[in-house]
């Protein structure tokens, strides 16, 4: 995959470029990533981005000749990061991640020339809240998409993520069992997988249920589903069986 972004503030991509799994994927050839300064592309005499709106108000508005000649011979999924735009989410990641080449375009100041719009595939927000510009918003967009695709991280990794099915990842732990009063579950140390696995799925829509009821209503619940969310001590009985070297069989 190709992504290209651009950018009023290049130097704001070198760390995101050059740091953990986005580094990897571009050594490893799973995507290239061109970041393209809007300002290379200006036509005004002094060398100008934005102005001030036509109407007057606060602020500066980047201009569309810069952005519509930067972006005029770019073949890819052009996309501008908007406040106006749909809330960008996993579905659209995968989505994206599915396109051979996609534009990132970051706007900034106070907005960008409505004109704009027409040259752009798609309007996308990463959610209801203000930032400088579209710098952040891109690298966001860039790292959901580029973790999805094909080699850049294990294939595993990807099985129980959140948000997958709409539903949050399940708590994990590490070592020490006890760390000031705070124990990891007993039913991870099982060994039992299948017991693991039922407790993991237990925990992930009770904790999608308690923190995002959004996404919870989107789930079509099995009857184990609803057994687990119905029998807080569905797990822990297993559990006792299992150290008895039982069956543990519900009622």
């Amino acid at each position: 995959m190709k992504i290209t972004i651009y950018t009023l503030f290049p130097k704001m991509f070198d760390g995101f470029l050059t740091n953990s799994i986005i580094k990897r994927a571009i050594s490893k050839k799973v995507v290239q990533i061109k970041i393209v300064n809007i300002r290379d592309y200006t036509k005004d005499k002094y060398g100008r981005v934005d102005t001030p709106p036509v109407s007057g108000g606060a602020g500066l508005i980047m201009k569309c000749q810069p952005i519509v000649d930067a972006i005029k011979n770019n073949n890819g999924y052009k996309i501008l990061l908007s406040p106006r735009g749909k809330t960008f989410n996993e579905d659209k990641a995968k989505a994206l991640a599915k396109k051979k080449e996609i534009a990132l375009i970051c706007g900034h100041y106070e907005g960008v020339d409505e004109r704009v719009n027409k040259y752009v595939d798609e309007l996308v927000s990463i959610g209801d809240y203000v930032l400088t510009g579209g710098e952040i918003a891109s690298m966001a967009i860039a790292d959901s998409v580029i973790r999805l695709l094909k080699g850049a991280i294990t294939n595993t990794s990807l099985d129980n993520e959140s948000f997958n099915d709409n539903l949050l990842e399940y708590p994990q732990y590490t070592e020490p069992y006890n760390y000031k009063g705070a124990k990891v579950p007993d039913v991870l140390y099982s060994g039992n997988h299948k017991v693991i696995d039922r407790y993991n799925r237990k925990m992930q829509l009770k904790l999608t249920k308690k923190y995002r009821p959004d996404l919870f209503r989107k789930i079509k619940l099995s009857k184990e589903d609803l057994r687990l969310l119905n029998e807080d001590e569905y797990t822990k009985l297993e559990l006792a069986a299992i150290k008895k070297g039982k069956k543990y069989i519900p009622h």
